[in-house]
C-alpha cells in the first residue's frame, strides 16, 4: 500500500539495499547493472531505489551512477562534522561523497556498538545538518517479541531517535524485527502490518500530515520471492534491504514488486 493511512496522500516507495560491511570496487559491477536495469525500465519503476555501499564506496559509486536513478547512501554517520574520531565518518564527508541518505540507529549498530535512542537522535540531526535524509531503524529482539513487547519497543525507539520538527522528506523509518534479519524468517503479514500501522499512528500522531506522508519501510529478510507479499501490506512503503541486495537480479527481483 503505498499511499499514508488516511488514503489521501500518495507516497512514493522506496528500495533501499544496505551492503554493511560487504563488497570490493569489483562489487560495483552489481549496483551498475542495477542502475543499467532502472535506465531500460524507465517509468515502469514505481519506486525510487538506492543502494548503501560501504563508505569506501560511496565517492565512485555515485559518479558511475546515475543514468536509472540510482541513488546512493551512506550506512552510518558520526554526530559531529570533524574532529578527533578516529575511522569515524561524518555525514558532511558523505554528503560531499554524493550521498543523499544514511541509515541510523540499525539494529547492528545498537547492538555492536551499544548506540542508544539518543545516540540515534543525535546522528537524525547531524543527517540533517548535512542535508541527508536520515533512515532511521527500529525493530525487536526475540527475546521481546515472545514477551509480547514488540509495540512498546518499537514505540520507545521511535519517540527516542526521532527529533521534533522531522519532515517526509529528511526522515524515513525502517522496522527491522530484529531476530529476522540475515535468518530468512520473516513474521506474519499481520504481524508486519500490526507494528507498520503503530508506528504510522505514531508518526501521524507526532507530526499530522507529514507524520502520513513518512515512508516506512519493512526489513529481514526481504527476497525476491517474498517482496511483492511484504510490499503489498498496508504502510508498506518500501524495503530495506540485506543480502539480497548484494546481487543485480535479486535486488531487482524485489523491485520488480513495484513495477508499473
Amino acid at each position: 500500500m503505498n499511499e499514508a493511512d488516511a488514503g489521501t496522500t500518495p507516497i512514493r516507495p522506496l528500495v533501499a539495499g544496505n551492503w554493511k560491511m560487504n563488497g570490493l570496487k569489483a562489487a560495483l559491477s552489481e549496483a551498475l547493472a542495477v542502475d543499467e536495469a532502472l535506465a531500460e525500465a524507465g517509468q515502469a519503476v514505481g519506486a525510487d531505489v538506492m543502494i548503501c555501499p560501504p563508505a569506501t564506496m560511496v565517492m565512485v559509486l555515485s559518479e558511475l551512477s546515475g543514468k536509472g536513478g540510482l541513488q546512493v547512501g551512506g550506512q552510518d554517520c558520526h554526530a559531529n562534522s570533524s574532529g578527533a574520531h578516529t575511522g569515524d565518518v561524518a555525514p558532511e564527508m558523505l554528503a560531499d561523497a554524493g550521498a543523499i541518505a544514511v541509515i541510523v540507529g540499525h539494529s547492528e549498530r545498537r547492538a555492536d556498538h551499544g548506540e542508544t535512542d539518543r545516540i540515534v537522535h543525535e546522528k537524525v540531526l547531524a543527517a540533517h545538518r548535512a542535508g541527508l535524509t536520515a533512515i532511521v531503524c527500529v525493530g525487536e529482539t526475540i527475546g521481546q517479541r515472545q514477551a509480547g513487547l514488540t509495540l512498546d519497543v518499537v514505540a520507545r525507539q521511535l519517540s527516542g531517535s526521532i527529533p521534533d520538527g522531522v519532515t517526509a522528506e529528511n526522515v524515513i523509518v525502517a522496522y527491522e524485527p530484529v531476530w529476522a534479519i540475515g535468518t530468512g524468517l520473516t513474521p506474519g503479514t499481520d504481524d508486519v502490518e500490526q507494528v507498520h500501522g503503530m508506528i504510522r499512528e505514531h508518526l501521524s500522531g507526532r507530526f499530522g500530515e507529514e507524520g502520513r506522508r513518512i515512508r516506512i519501510l519493512y526489513g529481514g529478510s526481504v527476497k525476491p520471492s517474498n517482496a511483492v507479499e511484504l510490499m503489498g501490506i498496508t504502510n508498506v512503503n518500501g524495503a530495506l534491504v540485506g543480502g539480497a541486495s548484494l546481487m543485480a537480479k535479486d535486488f531487482l527481483g524485489i523491485v520488480e514488486a513495484y513495477r508499473g
